[in-house]
């Protein structure tokens, strides 16, 4: 790094759904970034052992950090840190998210190069890292189709690539314009928060870059997907009582319900089957990542479908409680 250039661009680093990842992840961006930058570490409410060892890093490194004794949402985490930003470009990062090597300088150029209002890069997920894509951008946006004379609006998305092996389409991925991009890691001009404004709070779980991306657009901006960039997503469950407790709030079922109805109303989407189906599942990352692990433990590796039903039911009183207790605190700091 050469010290005695001035950084173009602010990292904030914001916790996704868990803390476990921490060390990995900040010490991936220490070790791979060589352009000069700017760092902002938001910490919402994590465990005494992490807060101490971003304290620790926050002294060694001379980043900013911000730390929060309860929870956040996502884009509340991001909000905090957005607001310190000084530099032309701001990179939104989550905690459990890998960087490769020269992975930021290829979003600084494709923003240069295009003039870009948002760049994505190629996200991978879960481990072996760098392997599987997660996402290679794709397209989200607002439908409006005309029936017997009746306007109906369906928000749409589409990921691309998910699932696919890196080294299988290597060669196929390009620079280009698309139309989504991931909070995963995203780097956005800071020029576009004076047309959108900050990220929008009362979205608290879901579809926040669905939001952000169709908000650019609207405002004229672009949207750019930048293979050269690498980054790892990694998925995995809650590995201790403070990541169960911070994972059962962030994908709470009041959380999520709160979010769709702000989406709804926000574009004026007709309740649809995407709708439908969202609130019949309420909860399902919550089943995926904890129900369902603790059924097959407690039936020696079988599973139960009883069983599962049955812990889903405590869950979701628990996970009332959870919601109910965070928001009482949330008034009572108001």
């Amino acid at each position: 790094m050469n010290i005695m250039t001035k950084p173009a661009v602010t990292i904030i680093v914001s916790p996704r759904e868990r803390f476990s990842c921490t060390r990995e992840a900040l010490q991936s961006i220490y070790q791979y970034t060589t352009a000069p930058f700017n760092l902002i570490y938001v910490d919402g409410g994590s465990p005494s052992d992490i807060k101490y060892y971003l304290q620790a890093q926050s002294k060694e490194h001379g980043f900013r950090l911000i730390r929060t004794d309860h929870y956040l949402s996502p884009n509340c985490a991001r909000n905090l840190g957005l607001k310190e930003v000084e530099t032309d470009y701001v990179i939104f990062i989550d905690n459990d998210v890998i960087v490769s090597a020269g992975w930021l300088e290829p979003l600084i150029e494709c923003a240069e190069e295009t003039g870009a209002s948002v760049v994505g890069p190629l996200i991978c997920q879960d481990r072996p890292i760098h392997e599987k894509v997660h996402c290679a951008g794709g397209e989200s946006g607002v439908a409006v189709k005309t029936e017997n004379g009746i306007e109906s609006r369906h928000i749409f998305e589409e990921i691309y690539s998910q699932g696919r092996k890196v080294t299988a389409m290597r060669d196929q991925l390009k620079r280009q314009k698309t139309g989504l991009a991931e909070f995963h890691c995203l780097l956005a001009h800071m020029s576009v928060f004076d047309q959108i404004g900050l990220l929008d709070e009362a979205l608290l779980n879901t579809k926040e870059h669905v939001d952000f991306c169709m908000l650019v657009e609207q405002a004229g901006g672009s949207v750019y997907f930048e293979p050269e960039s690498l980054v790892t997503y990694i998925h995995g469950l809650p590995q201790n009582l403070s990541d169960l407790s911070y994972f059962m709030l962030r994908w709470s079922n009041q959380w999520e319900l709160s979010s769709l109805h702000r989406l709804r109303d926000k574009w004026k989407l007709t309740e649809d089957d995407y709708f439908k189906g969202r609130y019949r599942n309420l909860g399902w990352r919550r089943k995926m990542s904890i129900i369902q692990p603790v059924s097959r433990k407690l039936t020696f590796g079988r599973g139960s479908k009883r069983l599962d039903k049955l812990l889903f039911s405590a869950d979701k009183i628990l996970n009332r409680y959870l919601t109910d207790r965070y928001a009482r605190r949330i008034a009572q700091r108001t």
